[in-house]
């Protein structure tokens, strides 16, 4: 949608754009009463200071929409749509898959919610290093990377969403 539109278009209407970037109802509520936007500079440095930072409730309502890494997301939803696009690049051989899963699973017997990170532009060794990297952290250290990994998908996603 381009950002003229978007400023122009119901509450209800932008609410809608905006979600699939981070369902997260503060994040939406804060930049749709921020409109309108001068530019799409003025949009992105809204989006990222409303989400700094994401609260534990938050972050665990916006990781309900979310696949786990090298899972296929179901479903037609906008949401799922862009999930399986962020995924796509990735080398998802048996062997991979395999690695994944049992990285998933260790993150979801460590931490308690699926394991998040922007996947678009990583590769699967990134990633997978990346989740035996994050098994180290405290819980704490790594509520904080999820909140940030959830930011960046979600800038990320916005990017895609409101264009000129």
């Amino acid at each position: 949608m381009h950002l003229n539109v978007f400023n122009e278009v119901s509450e209800s209407e932008a609410a809608e754009v905006l979600r699939p970037c981070i369902d997260i109802e503060r994040w939406i509520n804060d930049l749709v009463s921020a409109r309108p936007f001068s530019t799409l500079e003025e949009l992105n440095e809204s989006a990222a200071r409303s989400a700094q930072p994401f609260n534990q409730e938050e972050i665990a309502a916006a990781l309900a929409h979310h696949p786990r890494i090298g899972e296929r997301a179901s479903g037609d939803s906008q949401e799922a749509n862009l999930s399986r696009g962020e995924q796509s690049t990735l080398d998802l051989n048996a062997d991979v898959s395999a690695r994944l899963a049992v990285a998933n699973r260790e993150y979801e017997e460590r931490f308690d919610r699926v394991f998040l990170i922007r996947a678009a532009g990583r590769s699967s060794e990134e990633i997978l290093a990346e989740c035996q990297r994050r098994l180290g952290n405290t819980d704490e250290a790594e509520l904080a990377e999820v909140a940030d990994q959830l930011r960046q998908i979600a800038l990320l996603r916005l990017q895609d969403a409101v264009k000129n």
